[in-house]
């Protein structure tokens, strides 16, 4: 599991995780994307899912004025790193 928190107006270039992701809202507002899908923006309490073969092309921090904090939890095997860049 890991905490993760953002600077306003923050965002994460296109990625995977080669897991199964699993993210929870804790403040703040974020908007996500998985190739092929729609847009969604995310709210406290609010949960996203990655499957391991999704590419996550859009990752950003909805506010420019807040912080975003939330948590993931990856299920992957032991030492795979957590976060892999995509195209």
């Amino acid at each position: 599991m890991i905490a993760v928190e953002h600077a306003p107006g923050g965002s994460s270039a296109m990625h995977r995780h080669n897991a199964h992701a699993f993210v929870y809202v804790l403040e703040g507002s974020l908007v996500m994307q998985l190739k092929g899908g729609q847009e969604v923006t995310l709210t406290p309490g609010q949960s996203f899912y990655e499957g391991p073969s999704d590419v996550h092309v859009v990752d950003r921090y909805a506010s420019a004025t807040r912080p975003a904090k939330f948590l993931v939890l990856l299920i992957k095997d032991k030492g795979a790193p957590a976060l892999v860049p995509a195209q």
